[in-house]
């Protein structure tokens, strides 16, 4: 009978070692997927975003191209401007006021939408959720170098041919911008695939997926006899390196990305990482076009919100680097209370930012089971390698 007892007492005993253990180690690998989670995260915006304005930053102010309204005929419904019709989840309800401002998205480097994403934020059941990045940049193997156009439109077959200076660098498959300064729109036109570059060349044909012949306030006729038009080379629709993107938090805390050109033809955004609760940005401005980083600003704040912002080039020229803050969550549902908030948000920036940038710690409900999650903050500074690389005067 003693025997019997012991032998209980001992089962019990392992049993309760094994089972904390065992929770233990839950926990351990919930953090340290959170970790690797946001890890990856950083690593893919920073990507993203440390080349923004690639093929375009350095024909800016030249060609018009800050600020100008994307138009694109994608092969498919719907095209570029969209028209009454909301981007998809999470960037449908909110984000540029949903259907109703979709069709106003303008070409920029980095563009913060503030608090436009779809999900809830933390602890909330409904309204606006997390920031939403605009990503915009290609890859030109011409160097960011613009082309004047020099004559009116003439057409061959199938395809619109242009005349510039040179077409050195250019071929098949490039992916241009046609813009005008003081022109609305701006449009992307397609070099014909089979097309090769000779010695002397100066006319280039246009055809394919995305290209435009007209524009809601103007025409490529229009600004090819205007005389006052550059076609800009992006990248190569065959390389798929011109990223024109979007970034927000949806559903169940994933982090997603949705392409604005629909290189694979589908129009939804993609999931990139699970874990991700909030997602928050900061502008970090020029202001003197010095090369320096002076000061950081809410895309909240008076003239920086993304409406104002898309208006303005000479603001969007301002933009050198942006913060972003990613609020991770782990998967590990715990019995007892191990989070009462979550971490402060950009409070320790340089230079110092004025003290309403900083987001204080958020205590977190009592009602629901968000105390029972654990958490941690991700937050990273992103150059614009681009803009920074502008001429500082």
């Amino acid at each position: 009978m003693v025997s019997i007892v012991i032998a209980l007492i001992v089962t019990l005993a392992v049993t309760s070692t094994v089972i904390t253990n065992e929770s233990t180690k839950r926990t351990t690998t919930s953090t340290n997927d959170m970790n690797q989670t946001g890890s990856y995260a950083s690593y893919f915006l920073d990507r993203a975003v440390r080349s923004a304005g690639s093929g375009f930053t350095q024909a800016s102010s030249l060609a018009g191209i800050f600020g100008c309204r994307l138009t694109a005929k994608m092969g498919s419904t719907p095209d570029l401007p969209r028209t009454n019709l909301a981007f998809p989840a999470p960037f449908a309800t909110y984000f540029l006021g949903g259907a109703t401002g979709s069709g106003n998205l303008r070409v920029a480097p980095v563009l913060i939408g503030k608090g436009q994403a779809d999900g809830p934020l933390i602890g909330a059941t409904s309204g606006a959720g997390s920031d939403v990045l605009v990503v915009m940049g290609g890859n030109a193997a011409a160097g960011d170098v613009p082309r004047p156009l020099l004559s009116n439109v003439s057409s061959t077959g199938t395809s619109n041919i242009v005349r510039v200076n040179n077409a050195v660098g250019i071929t098949g498959g490039d992916l241009t911008l046609v813009s005008q300064t003081g022109e609305t729109d701006c449009l992307l036109e397609p070099v014909t695939s089979t097309f090769v570059d000779t010695v002397g060349n100066t006319t280039i044909p246009l055809s394919g997926t995305y290209f435009t012949s007209t524009g809601s306030s103007t025409s490529l006729a229009a600004m090819a006899s205007s005389g006052s038009a550059y076609l800009t080379p992006l990248g190569n629709t065959t390389a798929r390196n011109v990223q024109f993107q979007l970034f927000g938090v949806g559903a169940n805390r994933t982090l997603f990305a949705y392409d604005l050109l629909r290189a694979d033809g589908n129009d939804a955004a993609q999931a990139i990482a699970d874990g991700v609760a909030q997602m928050h940005a900061l502008y970090g401005l020029d202001t003197n076009a010095d090369g320096i980083l002076d000061k950081w600003v809410d895309p909240g704040a008076t003239g920086y919100d993304i409406a104002t912002l898309m208006a303005n080039p000479a603001t969007i020229r301002q933009i050198v680097a942006i913060r972003v803050a990613l609020v991770m969550r782990g998967n590990k549902y715990e019995k007892e209370v191990v989070s009462t908030t979550i971490p402060a948000l950009f409070d320790n920036l340089t230079p110092a930012p004025d003290a309403s940038l900083k987001r204080a710690a958020v205590t977190l409900s009592t009602s629901g089971d968000d105390q029972h999650y654990r958490y941690r903050l991700v937050e990273f500074t992103i150059p614009l390698r681009n803009v920074l690389l502008l001429p500082t005067s």
